[in-house]
């Protein structure tokens, strides 16, 4: 007979998708407002792909760190100088939400196992 229950090393998975989708759902929108406004056309995309892996009905754990990470490196990749650029010419808070964002995202790859 088949083990139907899944194991812990699933379940931890689940749960940290999981939180990656409350995240979206709590903060997805200024999100993308902070990719749309750094004129880098690779964050929108990411958060796109984001979006796409999560909308299966079992995300794929690996797929899904792959692309937080990108959003991760691309928010990193932010000079200060580029921010305040856009927060003086635009009036949009850049710094303030390229560190927000970048220390929550931080924190959910943090959580993913290293493996797998």
């Amino acid at each position: 007979m088949h083990n139907t229950v899944p194991t812990h090393i699933d379940q931890l998975r689940c749960d940290k998708i999981d939180a990656i989708q409350r995240f979206l759902r709590q903060h997805g929108v200024s999100l993308c407002n902070l990719l749309d406004e750094l004129d880098d056309v690779a964050g929108i995309d990411a958060l796109c792909d984001l979006h796409a892996k999560l909308c299966v009905p079992y995300p794929d754990a690996g797929e899904v760190m792959s692309s937080l990470t990108d959003i991760k490196h691309i928010l990193a990749a932010q000079s200060p100088a580029s921010l305040d650029r856009i927060a003086r010419e635009r009036g949009f808070y850049a710094t303030e939400a390229a560190r927000w964002h970048g220390a929550r995202i931080a924190e959910l790859v943090a959580r993913f196992p290293r493996s797998g």
